[in-house]
């Protein structure tokens, strides 16, 4: 298969490598210093796109790589109020596009585990929930997709909030008194390839769960397995979708 690599920082190349070693090929790298290559590649050069760059460039790219009639897996996150009108692109061109927040297998289930505690936790709400993500100094946006993802899964399950909140480091008392939200702190440290925990916090005793990645390799990894998925599919897709196949396969 011949892969479109959007995006070519660290991620862009640890995808690189994961490809080639499953016998794939690299159809073009492209990044913001040669980002006019994209719309003169050969429609045929091209089976599959993972797209990594920017909240920036994201939408764009998607748009382009879609109207070209190439499938496309994204992890780029920041984006996301563009998000349906990604979706209708690719139904319209009856393209393919694959999105998720992480591509982490471990994440995945991390996120299935959450809303599982969630479930339990929603008969007592004098647990307060909230969650700290850590990533990488590069990490432009925040709170990280993953951790809107995590929060969003609380959400669905605790009918005592509605929403989520940013921690204002700056202004750490800007939000008391919020009730109603799942405060997420969003902490920038290092070469931190990612870390979230989720905490249920009471009077009386605290309830914690923690997903920490090592490295870029299981990201990567999901990605490019995502992309040999998505090859001859019409639709939009997540990894709700692919695990679901890979566990009917087993």
């Amino acid at each position: 298969m011949n892969i479109l690599l959007l995006g070519y920082g660290k991620m862009g190349k640890t995808i690189e490598q994961i490809a080639l070693d499953r016998g794939h090929q690299i159809a073009a790298r492209i990044d913001v210093n040669n980002r006019a290559d994209l719309e003169t590649l050969p429609a045929d050069a091209v089976d599959a796109v993972i797209e990594f760059s920017s909240p920036e460039s994201a939408v764009e790219n998607i748009k382009i790589c879609l109207t070209r009639g190439w499938p496309v897996v994204c992890g780029t996150t920041g984006w996301l109020s563009h998000r349906a009108e990604v979706e209708q692109l690719c139904r319209d061109t009856n393209g393919a596009f694959f999105y998720a927040s992480n591509y982490s297998i471990g994440v995945n289930l991390f996120f299935r585990l959450n809303k599982t505690l969630a479930k339990f936790m929603r008969d007592y709400p004098s647990y307060r929930a909230s969650m700290t993500e850590i990533h990488h100094t590069e990490k432009k946006d925040a709170p990280s997709g993953t951790a809107i993802t995590l929060a969003e899964g609380l959400l669905e399950h605790l009918p005592h909030k509605s929403r989520w909140t940013l921690k204002e480091t700056d202004h750490p008392n800007l939000g008391e008194n919020q009730a109603d939200a799942v405060e997420i702190e969003s902490l920038r440290e290092g070469a931190v390839p990612g870390t979230h925990t989720v905490r249920f916090d009471s009077d009386v005793d605290l309830i914690e769960i923690t997903h920490v990645a090592h490295s870029r390799q299981g990201f990567a990894l999901g990605a490019v397995v995502a992309a040999e998925w998505l090859a001859g599919r019409e639709g939009v897709f997540g990894m709700d979708d692919l695990l679901g196949v890979m566990s009917d396969e087993r």
